[in-house]
């Protein structure tokens, strides 16, 4: 079976999600206790895409996170490295443009897209900072930004009970049920190995993006940072105006 290593290398990555592309979107909905479905509705609210705009769904796996901005009216292109979820994801939703797409590289003019999101696909990237440049490249100015990502909860009992989770009840389980039980051991690891919340939003800020805010939800197990763009100096004053409306702050959900 393959699985990655905490060195993240991209083919390793990609044949990890190749293999677990048939059952990702049960093993999810397990393994969270049916949370990340609270949590995709959290991220439809938090990007509020409007009809019309075109969005970017960076690691969209099958596609299940792509669906909501669909029904919401925007034109939404689900992206993601994994061949195996991208064939999976075009029998499911044969009607969304799935396209393969490296983060740390991507196939995209210049500010092609108002929104890039991306679900639980951060952590997997060999170079973070390097992959949300690239997402700011290809966002007109003014866009936004909104990375939804497993995180650090803030309650130490509850963090305590969590690790416990992560590392004694969750490889047993996806031994049981999932076509390579080994990628869930890295899902641990991954997991405790990444960056907090305050941490992350450094790094946002590092490529590029202003604006930069996150909260947190199911008591900080995940957190939506969420950023803007910043708008070109040129840019008409209202423009500007709008960019300043998001301040940073953290909270809880």
């Amino acid at each position: 079976m393959n699985r990655a290593g905490l060195d993240k290398r991209p083919s390793d990555v990609a044949r990890m999600f190749d293999d677990v592309a048939a059952r990702y979107d049960i093993m999810n909905d397990l393994l969270s206790l049916g949370q990340d479905r609270r949590w995709r509705k959290q991220v439809l609210t938090a990007l509020d895409p409007k009809p019309g705009e075109i969005v970017l769904d960076i690691a969209a796996g099958t596609g299940t996170s792509s669906e909501p901005f669909d029904a919401a009216g925007a034109h939404v292109v689900p992206a993601d490295f994994s061949l195996g979820m991208l064939r999976e994801g075009k029998k499911r939703r044969a009607d969304l443009g799935f396209t393969a797409a490296d983060a740390t590289k991507l196939p995209f003019a210049d500010a092609s897209f108002d929104a890039v999101t991306m679900s639980f696909g951060l952590r997997n990237v060999v170079d973070v900072t390097g992959a949300l440049a690239e997402f700011a490249r290809v966002t007109k100015p003014g866009g936004r930004l909104l990375i939804c990502e497993f995180s650090h909860p803030t309650n130490g009992p509850f963090r305590r009970v969590y690790t416990e989770y992560l590392m004694q009840a969750l490889p047993p389980v996806a031994r049981a049920v999932s076509s390579n039980p080994e990628s869930y051991v890295y899902l641990a690891e991954s997991i405790q190995s990444w960056p907090a919340q305050r941490e992350l939003a450094e790094q946002i800020k590092t490529a590029g993006w202003a604006d930069v805010e996150w909260r947190n939800l199911t008591g900080g197990i995940v957190a939506l940072h969420r950023a803007v763009k910043p708008a070109a100096k040129n840019a008409p004053k209202n423009q500007q105006s709008k960019n300043q409306q998001v301040k940073k702050k953290g909270g809880a959900a």
